[in-house]
């Protein structure tokens, strides 16, 4: 299951010029399947990103759209917008959903996926939960130093979609199920549903 996560013959993926379920290997700069790049990345303990649309998720397998991801390695997608259910289940797995600002996207940004990604403010959102709140992200572009030009740095906020107290609950254990069994582990009775 994991080798069929974006394994679809119309995913259009910005950073190969073939459709399908296939990416660049940044270090080397080799195209293979995502599938065997992720393997690569995890490898050498590479978290990954995804840079996403409008309505990230929609008409995917909704409980191993969110999964696959995970266990290839995302840690976090950054959107234009989510899918509901989608955006839900992400928190659920662990992975951070974050959302372009309005009128901002990869494109407007001049991301291409080739950057190195640093995202803060993470933790004192969870601790100091309010809906709507943003972080800092941080793009630098791969194998520059910060330097002037054009290698310059991108920084953007984006809005964090964990739009709930119990999600971040989810989100700060790693995800539903660590959090459900933490809680097991303490003795705590979980309410029906969880």
């Amino acid at each position: 299951m994991v080798r069929g996560t974006f394994a679809n013959v119309r995913l259009r993926n910005k950073l190969v010029s073939v459709e399908g379920g296939f990416t660049r290997y940044l270090p080397t700069n080799q195209e293979m399947s995502i599938f065997d790049a992720s393997q690569k990345y995890q490898s050498e303990h590479t978290p990954l990103i995804i840079l996403a649309g409008k309505e990230y998720g929609s008409g995917s397998s909704r409980d191993w759209a969110a999964k696959g991801p995970r266990l290839l390695g995302v840690q976090a997608v950054i959107a234009e917008s989510y899918e509901r259910i989608h955006r839900s289940n992400l928190v659920g797995m662990g992975v951070l959903p974050l959302q372009f600002l309005s009128g901002e996207n990869a494109e407007s940004l001049k991301l291409t996926g080739e950057e190195i990604f640093e995202i803060t403010g993470i933790c004192e959102t969870l601790e100091h939960f309010a809906a709507g709140c943003h972080v800092k992200v941080r793009a630098t572009p791969s194998g520059s130093s910060g330097g002037g030009g054009k290698d310059k740095p991108i920084e953007f906020n984006a809005l964090v979609r964990i739009d709930t107290p119990q999600e971040a609950l989810y989100y700060a254990n790693g995800g539903i199920l660590q959090y459900v069994l933490r809680q097991l582990l303490a003795g705590k009775p979980q309410p029906v549903g969880v």
